[in-house]
Order: structure tokens, then sequence, then C-alpha cells
């Protein structure tokens, strides 16, 4: 199921959508919209065992997307590509750092500086290289503590993450060895769907998952690759973010950069200014679309 959260007669309501059309997931398992949001996470089956019924069909004039994610609690944002690692340590003339490999690392990002598809983003008035990062994130649906095997079960879906860096707040932040904070914390985007497991997991070997992704700036390519070619899996992020620590409904876990998927690593391109569009298109996921203002 491809879930969103959609403004209609005045308020969001959470949706599937299918085939070109929007059914409200409310109306569809006969409870209220405040009801199927507290108890969201628990009724997995529910939701994507339900019959499309035309009756619970609705059609907006406008689209306009929330964050389909309820109750978001953290976003631990992995970094867990290694082409990404190398081509953006190679672009500063580093070397690739060997302890990278032990275990895959992550920071906590900033839940209340969230953003929608289709929301723009203020340029930010303290820096003068902001970027994007094209990224896929896991929203986790069932408590986990300690997990290492068949972590996988606790993901409710997947769903396309933009996680905007300001790279020369960023670049002081990290010369004293803590952090990323304010270079990382200004604006996540996610969207439009949330797409349950069972469909994303159909194509699931080995600890990989085939999710395509591709990044534009103002209708021009940038970024392109798939999820099979992280480093580190979903699984193992899920076994080190679970360890002695419980993660809960509304938990959000980042796979990190795909390789090519941010402009620091690209070296190539300038920095996103006002009047830029970036699109994150994935066949898997929908198209996360935001414009710099």
């Amino acid at each position: 199921m491809k879930i969103c959260l959609l403004e209609y007669s005045g308020k969001y309501i959470y949706c599937v959508y299918s085939n070109g059309k929007y059914f409200s997931i409310a109306s569809l398992l006969e409870i209220s919209e405040a009801e199927l949001e507290k108890n969201f996470y628990s009724m997995y089956n529910h939701i994507t065992n339900m019959n499309l019924d035309e009756n619970a069909e609705i059609k907006p004039e406008i689209i306009k997307y929330g964050v389909p994610i309820p109750g978001m609690r953290s976003v631990r944002d992995f970094y867990s590509f290694e082409d990404h690692v190398k081509n953006a340590r190679k672009n500063k003339g580093l070397d690739m750092i060997p302890e990278w490999y032990k275990f895959p690392v992550f920071y906590f990002s900033c839940t209340p500086n969230i953003y929608p598809s289709g929301q723009d983003i203020k340029y930010p008035d303290k820096s003068r290289a902001f970027d994007y990062e094209m990224e896929v994130a896991a929203v986790i649906g069932d408590r986990i503590q300690d997990c290492h095997s068949n972590c996988m079960d606790s993901i409710f879906g997947f769903i396309i993450m933009n996680d905007w860096s300001l790279r020369d707040i960023q670049k002081q932040e990290m010369k004293v060895m803590l952090g990323p904070a304010k270079g990382k914390d200004y604006a996540t985007s996610f969207g439009p769907f949330l797409v349950t497991r069972d469909e994303i997991l159909r194509d699931y070997e080995n600890g990989k998952i085939n999710i395509e992704m591709k990044g534009y700036v103002n209708g021009k390519l940038y970024s392109q690759n798939n999820l099979k070619n992280i480093y580190f899996s979903f699984d193992s992020m899920l076994e080190r973010a679970s360890e002695s620590v419980p993660l809960l409904p509304g938990d959000v876990i980042g796979s990190g950069t795909f390789g090519t998927g941010c402009l620091l690593e690209l070296g190539k391109y300038p920095w996103l200014k006002p009047g830029d569009e970036v699109k994150f298109e994935s066949p898997q996921l929908g198209t996360l679309i935001n414009r710099v203002v």
C-alpha cells in the first residue's frame, strides 16, 4: 500500500494512493480519523489487507501533501553508502576511513523541522553552501530492542527522505569533533508516500532492497543509484540502533546519502540557491519535490 497524508475539506486525512486515485483509510476501516492516527502502527495488517472500495474514494481539487508518519518520535540518519563516503572524502583530498567499515554510524536529526513534498524550503540565513541529500528512510511500526534477527519485521514502511544540509556550518562543527548539529537540523523532507514493507520487501534478497532513486535539480539529472548498492543493510542499521535502546513506532531510520546523492559528493555543481527545485524520483516510492525560496 502507498499511504499518504492529504489535505481534504480543510483537514488532513490518511489515504491510500492507487492507480491515480486516493482512498480514505478511515472510511475503508469504518473508524474515525482520530482513532486511525492514534492506532496507526498497530493496524498494519488491517491497512495492508483493505479492499479499496470506490465509496471511500476522495477527489481533492488540489493535491497538497503532509508527512505521512504519525507521531514521529525521532530520526536517526545513518552513513551507509561506501561510494558516497569515498567520493565525498576524495573531493576533500582525504582517504577513506578504515574505522567506517567496523559498524554503521548515525546522528540524530531534528523532528520539528520536517517538511512534506510540495512545501517550499526557505533558503538558510546563515549558510552559503546549501545542499540536498538523496536518501530512503524506514519507519518503525513495532517495538524492538537488541534485535539480532528478523529486524525487518519491525518496519512499517519506507519513504523518500531529503536531508537538507548546510555544508559550511557542518564543516565548522565537525572540526571540534561533535555533531553535526546546526549543519543538519535546518530541514528534512519526507514523502509523498509511506509504502508498506510487504510491497517493498517483495524484492528483497541477501539484505538488499531494490529501490531505484534519481535526483534532479531544475529538471537536470544530478544523482542516480539503487538502494541495493548500500554497504550496511537496514538489518544491520536496526541492529545497531536497537542496542540497549528500544526503537518504537514512529522512529525513523535514514539510509544515509546514496552514492552521487548530494552536491558535496559530486563536486561539479554550484550550491543550491533560491528558485532551485529539487526532485527525487523512485518507481517504488513516488516523487518528492521541494523548491528553495
